[in-house]
């Protein structure tokens, strides 16, 4: 099978997710950053009556005649609705977000009242227009009408005026079930002693924090050491527990010991494809095990981290109905980049801003794939297309953003 360019592997993952249609309700405090599966109606009328907008006096539009004195007959204060009606010659203390009372129409703001002394009475020093500083019973949303809608994420304002339409609770889809395996013998938990030949586990830790900001449930199915049995166990634990995607790190390449790819094909999965034109990553496997989409990343560290950002972060967001993430960006080499091969290749780098504001990446000098220290230390990749030509420093390149540059 020839090298998939990065573009059409990417493509072909994401034909193949089909987000689920499963949803729960959530309280309002849990549904942050969620979509919703169902329309949401108002229940109630906002505001419910019409309300002053302004601090001020409520009265009738007629009684405004240059010079002509008020009389205070009450307050109106948000929770303290003035029970009585204005009528001619008469006027309300009224604050903001209270009921305007009946008889009134218009909100003369206080500053345009002058006060007598014993504070009975008004006058206008300014004529407002009729209805001026009133809030319109409505004017926000009426009962029965959907407001927001399905698909919509649930962001600051999308919960306010949730909450505002009277919803303690919001139908939202399921956040996608990732289930992540890391296999080889070789591999022990963080905490334990390695063996001679034995690594600690890194990857599944910094997958896991990935799959997770990018809206997953995720389970951990441990270490699977190689072993047929073993695998398949994991295998059959996330399919019981529902999982969308299934992650499996490391073994999925066909040396001897790369057992992963054999053992799942054995198990019924359909591959697509497994060999990507780009490094770090090129054994990246992706096929489908009944509902369940597969992703076999490479075991280095370095590898499986880029290849989670270019395909599992795109994939889990696809399967969660949220926007995709565009982390692509344009910065300014400081230093050379060598002519580049038929791979496309994703150097880590330091990314800054200049005086200008204009980004600056400076790659590392080692890039392999098992350093992970480099890659902590990384705002971006630098990304080189296949055969690019050779920069010198100071030249536009394409970066794939991680974090916030540095200033």
């Amino acid at each position: 099978m020839s090298l998939l360019p990065v573009e059409d592997a990417l493509q072909r993952l994401l034909a193949a997710a089909a987000p689920p249609a499963r949803s729960e309700l959530v309280g309002l405090h849990e549904a942050q950053g969620r979509v919703l599966a169902a329309d949401i109606t108002a229940t109630l009328t906002q505001p419910p009556f019409d309300s002053s907008a302004m601090d001020g006096y409520a009265l009738r539009h007629a009684d405004l005649a240059a010079g002509a004195a008020l009389r205070v007959i009450g307050r109106s204060a948000a929770g303290h609705a003035f029970r009585g009606t204005v009528g001619p010659g008469e006027t309300v203390r009224i604050f903001t977000g209270a009921p305007v009372p009946e008889g009134a129409d218009t909100v003369l703001l206080q500053e345009d009242a002058e006060i007598s002394g014993d504070g009975a009475t008004i006058r206008a020093t300014f004529t407002p227009a009729a209805g001026r500083h009133i809030r319109p019973r409505g004017q926000d949303f009426a009962e029965g009408e959907a407001v927001l809608k399905a698909g919509d994420l649930l962001d600051a304002g999308r919960l306010t005026v949730a909450a505002a339409m009277n919803h303690p609770y919001l139908p939202v889809y399921l956040r996608p079930k990732v289930a992540i395996l890391a296999t080889g013998d070789e591999l022990v938990e963080p905490g334990k002693t390695p063996a001679h030949g034995q690594i600690v586990a890194s990857n599944s830790y910094g997958i896991a924090a990935l799959a997770r900001d990018a809206g997953a449930e995720v389970l951990d199915l441990g270490i699977a050491g190689d072993d047929a049995a073993a695998i398949l166990d994991a295998v059959d634990w996330a399919r019981a527990c529902g999982a969308d995607v299934l992650v499996t790190l490391g073994g999925a390449s066909v040396g001897d010991h790369d057992i992963v790819q054999p053992v799942l094909t054995g198990a019924g999965m359909a591959l697509d494809f497994w060999r990507i034109a780009m490094r770090p990553g090129k054994p990246l496997m992706v096929g489908r095990l009944g509902a369940m989409q597969v992703l076999g990343l490479p075991g280095n560290p370095v590898s499986s981290l880029v290849c989670s950002l270019l395909f599992l972060e795109p994939l889990i967001r696809t399967l969660a109905r949220l926007p995709a993430i565009d982390r692509r960006a344009t910065a300014v080499t400081e230093t050379d980049l060598a002519e580049n091969d038929k791979r496309q290749d994703y150097l880590r780098a330091r990314l800054r801003r200049g005086a200008d504001g204009a980004l600056l990446a400076t790659p590392f000098g080692k890039q392999d794939s098992s350093m992970m220290k480099t890659f902590a230390r990384s705002e971006c990749l630098i990304l080189r297309r296949p055969h690019a030509p050779a920069l010198s420093a100071g030249s536009p390149c394409e970066v794939v953003v991680l974090r916030e540059p540095s200033a």
